[in-house]
């Protein structure tokens, strides 16, 4: 007998839970007694909004005309709650007290706006180096390494650059298996010092991307380490140049040098270009450089 009253009220279309109206879309969410004593419990605008809407969606679009984003989102909540609770009571269920309906809804939207907060991905702007020209009459010498261990090798970058961010010398170079990146890097920075020398440069603004390398140039303590033939080379080919500063910078800042390195897997021995732009990188050679052309 219940089953068969339970296809009555569905063939008749009248609501299950007051059996008084049409279980309309907007009856189930807004205009049943169950309904209203849930929306009774809100706070705010939601509890004072007044029926006469022709169906659901127009009152959806009453409520984002009228109601703050916050006050929104709770309504929508509110409306998942109610139906869940009519689906709860079409399979059996009991129906529960509006003011736990309603602390629900707003339980579930302070979770999940804790949520929303812990996942955000926060827009940060970083602030990203540039190369920049040397001052006066120096030179600017980025160097860089690449260690290529499926060739059982390494990569040398050089590049030496005026005030206007033309490139004055630079060098391509194959380099031999190396233990790490950091005999890599200082590898690639004698090479550097070596070429900028043999290209009759005297002043020197050195610049490289790795920390450890740079610090050891700068030190004056004696480095105890297995590359510490490197940087006092290194050393002792400064105290030849007339005048000679070294700084760490970001890669962002070095990505000439950087290109040049990994472009030595396509070089044999070495590739040098003179008072010109090498073509592998000629791109990156003025991408990272737009002021300057302005």
């Amino acid at each position: 007998m219940e089953n068969l009253a339970r296809r009555r009220i569905i063939e008749d279309g009248t609501c299950k839970l007051c059996r008084q109206e049409a279980e309309t879309g907007l009856h189930a969410m807004w205009g049943c007694r169950v309904a209203r004593d849930v929306w009774a419990g809100c706070q705010g605008r939601i509890q004072k909004r007044t029926g006469g809407q022709i169906d659901f969606i127009q009152l959806v679009e009453e409520m984002m005309d009228k109601l703050e984003v916050e006050e929104l989102e709770l309504f929508l909540v509110q409306c998942w709650v109610i139906w869940n609770q009519r689906n709860s009571v079409l399979h059996g269920g009991v129906l529960q007290d509006p003011s736990r309906l309603v602390k629900r809804a707003t339980d579930l939207l302070e979770e999940y706006r804790g949520s929303r907060e812990l996942l955000a991905v926060h827009n940060t702007t970083r602030l990203v180096q540039k190369w920049e020209p040397p001052v006066g009459l120096s030179y600017k010498v980025n160097f860089d390494a690449a260690v290529f261990a499926d060739a059982d090798a390494s990569g040398v970058g050089v590049v030496v650059r005026n005030d206007k961010g033309e490139a004055m010398a630079s060098l391509s170079a194959r380099g031999p298996p190396v233990q790490n990146s950091e005999e890599a890097e200082a590898l690639a920075c004698r090479r550097a010092m070596v070429f900028a020398v043999e290209a009759g440069f005297t002043d020197v603004v050195l610049e490289g991307d790795n920390n450890t390398v740079i610090k050891s140039i700068i030190s004056l303590k004696r480095n105890r380490s297995r590359l510490s033939h490197m940087y006092e080379d290194i050393q002792c080919i400064a105290a030849s140049l007339r005048s000679f500063e070294v700084s760490l910078v970001k890669r962002s800042a070095n990505i000439v040098a950087h290109s040049l390195a990994n472009y030595a897997w396509h070089v044999e021995d070495e590739v040098v270009w003179l008072e010109d732009d090498p073509q592998p990188v000629v791109e990156a050679l003025y991408a990272d450089t737009p002021y300057l052309n302005n």
